[in-house]
């Protein structure tokens, strides 16, 4: 394949020309569609590797446009998955290389056989569960992967490297109890720091396929709108972590036990969504962040949350269960929940 197209990169004494067919060699995993998940597929398309696979189950919604730079109005009128979409605007970009769309959740079934055929995993997910999830298995496997999240103005990013670097789970030992942290449907999301997070995780992926440079150990966090960058010194697994050290892939192998589930619930076009195992949150502080988020006819006691958003009607437990009516599709039960709620 010519190099032509990627002269400016191999020139660059980091890559060269051997790196260059590293990279067309390569295979990458994006994990997510969205914001972050977009321009890591962009830069990496453009930096020619050789394999991209996208999975997401999402589709595309106006408020999208803002920060997903792969999607435009076009894409919205035509109701397109996001993996579908993404994978359009990227074989425009680069006719070369190979890039697999999957319009699917990423979960305990499938999860070890799509990171078994990368090279690297890329984080562009929206949810805790996945990341734990995606953690046990790349601890387990053996493969690089790269977290990032952004909320606000503020993103975070960690290169994770099995047996050389702490995993998710020495940064962050336990997710947060679903509705403690915000969204960015409660929170609000500036496009500008999901490039600025994307940019720095893309290039930590080039680095791990070329085999040089200094990697970005530890987490990394910025917040653009206070211009803060901080490190968390943190570069070498913690002892007695119970993912890298003890090896025990609770969120792999009890899947069924923990993280998100969704039925359908018979006769009442609606699905109920839970989260094993069950925490309790603090329902009059949720209630606060979804009336912010636009949340209507909102009322509720002790014991649940009851209200009116994006059309549907959502009653919310103090166990973090949630009846979402109004819809008999588990993944945009799940996707709602994801947005508004947390996992």
């Amino acid at each position: 394949m010519p190099l032509e197209r990627y002269i400016r990169q191999t020139i660059f004494p980091g890559i060269g020309e051997a790196g260059q067919q590293k990279l067309l060699a390569a295979r990458i995993l994006i994990v997510g569609c969205g914001a972050l998940g977009t321009a890591l597929a962009n830069n990496l398309a453009r930096a020619g590797i050789g394999h991209l696979t996208l999975i997401d189950r999402d589709f595309i919604e106006l408020n999208n446009l803002q920060r997903q730079l792969l999607f435009d109005e076009e894409d919205l009128r035509r109701n397109l998955p996001k993996a579908i979409a993404a994978a359009n605007k990227l074989r425009l970009i680069n006719s070369e290389i190979e890039i697999v769309p999957l319009v699917e959740e990423l979960n305990y079934e499938n999860v070890e056989k799509l990171v078994a055929a990368a090279d690297v995993i890329l984080d562009g997910t929206d949810n805790f569960e996945t990341r734990y999830l995606l953690n046990d298995v790349c601890v387990k496997l053996g493969k690089p992967w790269v977290y990032s999240g952004v909320i606000a103005a503020y993103g975070v990013t960690s290169t994770i490297v099995p047996g050389k670097t702490p995993c998710y789970r020495c940064l962050f030992p336990d997710p947060p109890p679903p509705g403690t942290t915000p969204t960015c449907d409660t929170g609000g999301i500036v496009g500008s720091i999901v490039g600025t997070i994307a940019a720095i995780a893309a290039g930590e992926a080039l680095k791990l396929i070329v085999g040089n440079g200094k990697l970005n150990m530890g987490l990394l966090s910025i917040d653009l709108w206070q211009n803060t960058f901080d490190k968390l010194p943190i570069e070498r697994p913690l002892p007695g972590c119970p993912c890298c050290d003890q090896h025990n892939f609770e969120y792999l192998e009890f899947a069924g036990e923990r993280g998100s589930h969704s039925t359908t619930l018979c006769g009442r076009n609606a699905v109920q969504v839970t989260v094993r195992p069950a925490p309790k949150i603090n329902l009059s502080e949720l209630g606060q962040r979804l009336q912010s988020a636009g949340a209507l006819h909102l009322e509720g006691n002790a014991y649940l949350l009851r209200f009116n958003l994006e059309g549907y009607d959502w009653t919310v437990f103090a166990d973090a269960r949630v009846i979402i009516k109004g819809t008999s599709e588990e993944n945009s039960a799940k996707t709602l929940y994801a947005r508004y709620i947390g996992f």
